[in-house]
């Protein structure tokens, strides 16, 4: 490939001729392909006895793996019922550095297209926040959509520019990823158009957008948490510079150690003002491992007094009515369709926070916070919508849950026809009792189907079918 002579000459700077060498050598080998188990859905050996796929795993993380350029697991119904995500292996890190665990309020502040945000997910199953932020509104609709393929219901996604995140969720997280935009040199030998990209989008530019971005973090962050941030780009001035220059404005923070596996390196103090604390940062090199190459820094902010601990407390979300009598009344119509729905349709009840915006039925888990003057395209879990005094539920709905939690289940072999049929929106032939029916292949959920007569109407989302 045509690498940009200018690339080729300030790396050559950097590395010295001899680790440059190999360093333009990995541009000639095949790139690494990967997949991660989502966990939401399917425990990691539950996926390999099922697995189609020759799969190897990746040292970094424990629900990723491998796979050969020859298979195609974006084609397989498995990926359709969302038992894994489709990333590049190095991509795989900052979601393993963040470590995230149930009950915990995070932030994926440039999250999309969602590798990371279902990463984060699964390491959360269920408890806590978390909210998924792109400033860029076109790339929203993508996390939308990998967000509810996998199964998460915890989720809100946001398109807000930071400072106005800031100015509702100061001091609220525990936890903040930042996988900056950056000038994607670690992207040249997977995605021939990062390059034109890079030409147009030098990394000087990337690093003043990664400050404006980075430079928020500590507002949104409560004291005690931790910040995570990461770029898939070679650029000292958006890595090591970038982090130096944070830790010496914001003095109550520290570097923490990141691991060293599997012929991962430090970031390099000579490339910051000879900053010692560099090395604890990690660095995924092309010719040093299997991956297309990543920077990450992990970083805490310390307790100033114990009493900082209580930070993070919001005033109460507006969007469920709580003064108007009219409004109240519907609200409870509204609900009572919903339960009436899960009663004659599922085997358990759903409890949460519940909130209708115009004709559609959210859920979160927990109690939500005020969203006043923010843009929010997915507000927790989606269930569906009402017409009149009927609920339709949703996709969204229906992938989330498990086969068990159905009372009408119609399950389709892997390699049935079948099952390439439903996900191409085709009607299928079947007996079954009337009404909502989930469909499933090999026991994992689809998608809806309602029963009429010898068939089943399809339900599958038009924009998600299988084109192919």
């Amino acid at each position: 490939m045509k690498l940009p002579m200018e690339f080729l000459d300030k790396m050559r700077g950097l590395l010295g001729e001899s680790e440059f060498d190999e360093f333009l050598k990995s541009y000639e080998m095949p790139r690494y392909n990967g997949l991660r188990v989502n966990t939401l859905k399917i425990g990691v050996e539950d996926f390999l006895r099922i697995s189609p796929f020759r799969l190897e795993p990746i040292p970094w993380t424990k629900d990723g793996f491998y796979y050969p350029q020859s298979e195609s697991p974006g084609k397989h119904p498995y990926y359709y019922a969302g038992l894994y995500y489709i990333q590049e292996p190095s991509a795989m890190l900052p979601g393993t550095v963040i470590d995230a665990k149930p009950g915990e309020k995070i932030l994926d502040l440039c999250a999309a297209p969602g590798g990371k945000t279902v990463q984060i997910a699964a390491g959360m199953q269920g408890e806590g926040l978390l909210v998924a932020n792109d400033i860029n509104s076109d790339r929203v609709k993508a996390l939308v959509k990998n967000i509810e393929l996998c199964g998460v219901k915890n989720a809100i996604v946001t398109n807000e520019s930071p400072d106005k995140l800031a100015r509702n969720f100061e001091g609220f997280f525990d936890k903040v990823l930042v996988d900056a935009p950056c000038s994607g040199e670690g992207m040249f030998r997977k995605d021939e158009d990062a390059v034109r990209s890079w030409e147009k989008f030098k990394c000087e530019k990337c690093a003043g957008m990664q400050w404006d971005i980075l430079k928020n973090v500590d507002r949104l962050l409560k004291p005690g948490g931790v910040v995570v941030y990461s770029t898939c780009t070679f650029s000292p001035e958006e890595n090591e510079k970038m982090i130096d220059m944070f830790l010496k404005q914001h003095g109550d923070y520290e570097l923490l150690e990141i691991p060293k596996i599997a012929g991962m390196e430090g970031g390099r103090p000579e490339w910051a003002d000879n900053n010692t604390d560099m090395a604890k940062t990690a660095r995924l090199w092309p010719h040093r491992l299997k991956g297309e190459g990543h920077f990450v820094a992990k970083m805490r902010k310390r307790l100033k007094e114990e009493k900082d601990i209580d930070r993070g407390t919001l005033k109460k979300g507006k969007d469920v009515p709580t003064s108007k009598e009219k409004e109240m009344s519907e609200m409870s119509e509204h609900i009572e369709a919903f339960k009436a729905f899960c009663r004659d349709n599922l085997n358990i009840g759903i409890d949460g926070h519940f909130a209708v915006k115009g004709n559609n039925l959210y859920c979160l888990p927990v109690e939500y916070p005020d969203l006043s003057g923010i843009k929010v395209a997915k507000f927790g879990w989606y269930l569906g919508e009402f017409s009149g005094r009927r609920f339709e539920p949703s996709h969204s709905m229906a992938i989330a849950l498990s086969r068990d939690d159905f009372k009408n289940v119609m399950d389709i072999e892997s390699g049935s026809g079948d099952v390439i049929r439903y996900l191409k929106g085709e009607t299928l032939m079947a007996e079954s009792p009337k009404g909502y029916t989930v469909v499933c292949v090999d026991g994992y959920t689809l998608g809806w189907g309602k029963q009429m007569g010898g068939m089943l109407k399809n339900l599958y989302p038009k924009g998600w079918r299988k084109m192919t």
